[in-house]
């Protein structure tokens, strides 16, 4: 593959847009040729282009028309895969509603989300085929499944490629009718179901105005490169907006990583230039770097290495790219940026990658703005912030404490419209000056950017008075190597109150294995008590549990919490 100049940025071509559909014409307009989306297929390797993914749009569109779903909800439920993305964009180049589905979820929860979401049609690959085969009488109102791994058409079961092909047969006989569907850029355009960790999922109304100022806005304080490897959930906010509709409005070629299995392999076959990821993936990746630096015996001359890197760094050369070539090989050569959001990361991994030569942006979002609501900027990244709002929102700080701290509430144009059909789950999170109150606590620095304390539905209130954010001392104890993944929590008295902070660990199976129960448990206390020395009394954890069994997860792979705070 081609050697680029990864660390060189092409000019923005970003100016305002109203519609998903004048996005698609001013990118084909100026970019036609270029490469859109790299995936693998049985035959290898295909690149699609601009103008001809366009095509496949107007092709898909027309065969929605013809079946009378120009303006449906259009549901898709599937791994990633360039067939999704082709849905996605058309859908909100229609005159409809895009409707994406969690591939992970239990057959209860589709039929919830597929009912109360009002989905007229459904795209899918075999797997959730026969899912849907299973629950075809619970979901009445879908009226066509169209399958990815179809070849034929079987009643309401529908051949994608067969339907594509009708759709360019129309298309190209003079069917424009898919071109002429319009719809008011502040009406519902795409309905996304929480996942929260706690609750029923609830769907996110958010109009195409709200999508496209997330986009325009976050590339006036956000810079991607030319290659991007496709990571996460199609059907996630973070991925679909921030990743998919944010590269084709700065003209980048998107990589759709095909299995998680994969990912390394992908990263040496694609060789980006960056990727978004969760936090839990960046501490996969630096764990496994940091593990494999220690069996090769080279944790002091790596330290060494860092240390000269610096200094030449404070006096203006950079050789980090030259130093650490070795470990830039492993992630495909031309890597610079990971933009990290959904959960906290940790300060001390966002240092490292830095001192290695790759720029980790942490950023803050929640699928109600669309979702992104700050990231670092490359020239002023802070790891311990998640950066400064977009130009288009507007945040406080609702009812801080003595330190600054209280709920982060934004207002702005990417502000969702609403929960789906729940005016009361609606008015309980916009107050009465249209701020809607995300759940989460922090502050703002000195800069103006967002530092996050925690959720405000974690706090754990000690007898005292005292109030604990368990992701803050999560966060401390995520730098014991051993301990892969805890909980904070507050362990009850008899009366119900919280009386002392706990803890429940997973352990690294290996060490797990290798050390005796005994002198593990009484490893973790001390490494705990020296991991949390500095902190205040009433921070420090009393209680410690080594846990057997993984922790209950969202399909976004968060650790769920009961109502209490504890792990289920």
């Amino acid at each position: 593959m081609k050697k680029r100049n990864s660390l060189a940025v092409e000019p923005n071509k970003h100016v305002p847009f109203k519609s998903i559909k004048e996005l698609v014409n001013a990118t084909v307009a100026d970019s036609a040729d270029k490469v859109a989306y790299r995936f693998r297929t049985k035959d290898g390797i295909k690149d699609v282009t601009y103008a001809e993914h366009q095509k496949n749009t107007h092709y898909l569109g027309t065969a929605l028309c013809n079946i009378g779903m120009g303006s449906a909800h259009i549901g898709c439920c599937a791994e990633n895969s360039y067939n999704w993305i082709t849905v996605y964009l058309t859908a909100l180049q229609s005159g409809g509603v895009f409707c994406p589905i969690d591939k992970e979820l239990p057959e209860s929860d589709l039929i919830n989300i597929i009912n109360d979401g009002d989905d007229d049609i459904i795209f899918c690959d075999k797997r959730h085929e026969e899912m849907f085969k299973n629950i075809r009488a619970e979901i009445p109102k879908v009226k066509y499944f169209v399958c990815f791994d179809r070849e034929e058409d079987e009643d309401e079961y529908l051949s994608f490629s067969k339907f594509m092909a009708k759709g360019k047969e129309l298309y190209e006989a003079g069917n424009k009718d898919f071109l002429a569907l319009t719809r008011d850029p502040k009406e519902l355009k795409m309905l996304i179901y929480t996942s929260g960790t706690t609750g029923l999922a609830k769907g996110v109304m958010l109009s195409e105005h709200n999508l496209c100022s997330m986009v325009h806005y976050g590339l006036d304080i956000a810079t991607i490169r030319p290659v991007g490897l496709s990571l996460l959930p199609y059907h996630h906010s973070y991925e679909a907006v921030a990743g998919i509709l944010v590269a084709m409005h700065d003209r980048r070629t998107l990589c759709i990583n095909d299995s998680l299995k994969r990912v390394v392999k992908n990263l040496a076959l694609y060789q980006p230039d960056y990727m978004y990821v969760v936090p839990a993936l960046v501490e996969i990746l630096y764990r496994r770097i940091n593990a494999n630096i220690e069996e090769k015996g080279k944790t002091k001359t790596i330290q060494l290495a860092i240390k000269l890197s610096n200094a030449l760094r404070y006096i203006g050369i950079d050789l980090r790219r030259v130093l650490f070539k070795e470990i830039h090989q492993a992630f495909g050569g031309n890597l610079v940026k990971i933009v990290c959001g959904g959960a906290p990361l940790r300060a001390e991994i966002g240092k490292f990658f830095d001192d290695i030569g790759v720029i980790v942006c942490n950023g803050y979002g929640i699928t109600e703005c669309s979702p992104l609501v700050s990231v670092n900027l490359d020239t002023d990244n802070d790891p311990a912030t998640v950066g400064v709002p977009l130009e288009c929102l507007k945040v406080k700080i609702a009812n801080p404490n003595e330190d600054g701290e209280g709920e982060i509430c934004v207002i702005g144009d990417s502000v969702m419209m609403g929960y789906y059909k729940n005016p009361e789950a609606t008015n309980e999170v916009f107050d009465d000056d249209g701020y809607f109150h995300t759940g989460d606590y922090g502050k703002l620095d000195e800069k103006g950017r967002i530092i996050i304390t925690g959720r405000k539905k974690n706090i754990i209130i000690l007898g005292n008075g005292k109030n604990i954010y368990p992701e803050e001392l999560e966060g401390y104890i995520g730098g014991i190597k051993y301990v892969t993944e805890s909980i904070v929590y507050g362990a009850r008295d008899e009366e119900g109150k919280e009386a002392e902070l706990a803890i429940q660990c997973i352990i690294d199976p290996e060490v797990l294995e290798n050390t005796p129960r005994e002198e593990l448990q009484t490893k973790l206390r001390n490494d705990i008590y020296e991991t949390l020395k500095d902190l205040p009394t009433y921070k420090q954890i009393t209680k410690i549990i080594i846990r057997e069994t993984p922790f209950v997860k969202t399909t976004t792979n968060k650790i769920r919490r009961a109502k209490d705070g504890s792990p289920m």
